[in-house]
């Protein structure tokens, strides 16, 4: 199982990433996959998401396609400008990806 954000670069906010590095790290994430071969894709940022994927209408949690044949879930960004999430729920989306990869 692989956990990642997209873009490897630290901002403040998710909009300080552009719609092209977004597309850009969508790419060679999806390059990266095909290489590696896990089983599940945990995407850090919806929005990130969003972006990169071309998927405007999608929601957090398991996503309905697969990442050159990965499972892919969308997880929220642990950010602490999500506040809204918190270390308990933030551990109940990384479980249940990491479920989906059959890790105990």
């Amino acid at each position: 199982m692989g956990i990642t954000n997209l873009v490897n670069r630290a901002t403040i906010r998710a909009s300080e990433l552009t719609p092209a590095e977004l597309k850009q790290g969508g790419g060679h994430l999806t390059r990266l996959v095909e290489e590696l071969n896990p089983t599940v894709v945990a995407v850090a940022g919806i929005t990130a998401y969003r972006s990169a994927f071309s998927a405007p209408k999608a929601e957090l949690g398991r996503q309905s396609g697969s990442l050159a044949g990965a499972v892919v879930w969308a997880v929220p960004n642990p950010s602490g400008l999500n506040a809204h999430e918190t270390v308990t729920s933030l551990a109940v989306w990384y479980r249940n990806a990491a479920d989906e990869a059959g890790l105990k």
